[in-house]
């Protein structure tokens, strides 16, 4: 229902356009400032006051987002008045006649309950108020009354009950779409949350095992490894928003490979060329570390012979083009586009598709993951980040940091 209701915005808006094009070939054109004729400057208007009076809405139904909303919504209905509300009260009311606010919050219950609209007489004492009828159009989101829209005017009238539960519709698609919005957030926080779940317990009793083992034969090399230990764990179970710089998690990186060498020692080589002007790039939080976990652990699988890790960062333009090689095990190929599509459970919860996963939601399909590997020749992982996008801003450095 979602998906068909927002499908439905964005195949509307082409017709609109297209039936604006062709009234401007056909219709008699006069004088109104270049915009053609009234049929075409009432038409523009409209569309006008209905793409200002959405921003707002699409941030859900709250006081301050039906206060910025109203006087467009008004607007578009031509009515003295008009107010929203949600499930519990009156949010704003908009116009003349404010003294009926609390008898139009009082006959909402019915509306809301049986989410079908109502027009109804109001009962005025002021001489000069101009408002005699008032009509409610629920508001709904997936069979579900969020709220309602009332416009009020000085006589009742059938084109206005229509016309209010047009635009009561318009308004529930835009609050639809917040939803949708908001899920997408939900979902985004879920994945980070399962992605630290993923953080391998091994890894963790590895790292604190290996601290423990330098504590008597190497003091002071314990405290630097509990201090990169400490330093890692903060960073992946922070709590400040969705996107990094690409510098940070550069950072954490170091901090994890420095725990893992302390281990293996010689078993590992790591080399990182890093391009300093693509270090403020804002990138989804833990998007290249299980990469690199990935790396080393598929790296060191099976061998007793030296893994060579290399981590590149550059600059291509729009975008930082990331890459992570190991020359490990490999994988099949096959099997690998199982593990991104879920059809598997990959081995140790690296979190190769939870990584491709945001990515795409972010920054779109044709910026997921690019892997190539076969079985004895390592993987290669390239990552494409714009440097520039939409809704992706690193909120800084946390502190500790």
């Amino acid at each position: 229902m979602s998906g068909f209701l927002a499908g439905l915005c964005v195949a509307v808006l082409p017709l609109l356009a297209a039936g604006f094009w062709l009234g401007r070939r056909t219709a008699r054109p006069e004088s109104l400032g270049g915009l053609g004729t009234p049929l075409e400057h009432a038409t523009f208007q409209t569309l006008h006051t209905a793409s200002l009076a959405a921003p707002p809405l699409r941030a859900g139904l709250t006081e301050e987002t039906a206060r910025k909303s109203a006087r467009r919504l008004r607007t578009l209905l031509g009515t003295d008045a008009l107010c929203l509300a949600d499930d519990q009260r009156v949010l704003v009311w908009d116009g003349v006649g404010a003294h009926h606010r609390g008898e139009i919050a009082e006959r909402l219950a019915g509306p809301l309950e049986t989410g079908r609209g109502e027009a109804f007489r109001l009962t005025c004492e002021t001489p000069d108020c101009p408002l005699r009828w008032a009509v409610v159009a629920p508001l709904t989101v997936d069979d579900r009354v969020h709220g309602a829209l009332v416009a009020c005017a000085p006589r009742e009238s059938a084109v206005l009950v229509r016309a209010a539960a047009e635009v009561a519709r318009w308004v529930s698609v835009q609050l639809e779409l917040a939803d949708l919005d908001r899920s997408r957030t939900r979902l985004i926080e879920a994945e980070i949350k399962a992605l630290r779940a993923q953080i391998s317990p091994h890894f963790i009793f590895n790292s604190l095992a290996v601290i423990a083992s330098f504590v008597r034969t190497d003091p002071e090399r314990a405290r630097e490894l509990l201090l990169e230990f400490a330093d890692f764990t903060r960073y992946s179970f922070r709590r400040h928003g969705d996107f990094t710089t690409l510098a940070d998690e550069l950072h954490a990186i170091e901090h994890y490979l420095a725990l893992v060498r302390a281990r293996f020692g010689d078993r590992l080589a790591v080399t990182l060329q890093i391009a300093p002007e693509v270090l403020p790039v804002a990138l989804p939080f833990l998007c290249l570390q299980p990469l690199v976990e990935n790396a080393v652990k598929h790296g060191l699988e099976g061998r007793t012979d030296t893994c060579r890790i290399r981590i590149t960062a550059q600059d291509a333009g729009a975008e930082a083009l990331v890459v992570i090689e190991d020359d490990g095990a490999g994988m099949d190929p096959g099997v690998l586009r199982r593990i991104l599509s879920g059809e598997v459970s990959p081995s140790g919860g690296i979190g190769l598709s939870n990584v491709d996963d945001r990515i795409r939601q972010v920054y779109g399909d044709d910026h997921g993951l690019v892997l190539e590997t076969a079985p004895g020749a390592g993987m290669k992982i390239t990552v494409r980040l714009p440097k520039y996008q939409p809704g992706v801003h690193s909120a800084g450095r946390p502190s500790g940091q």
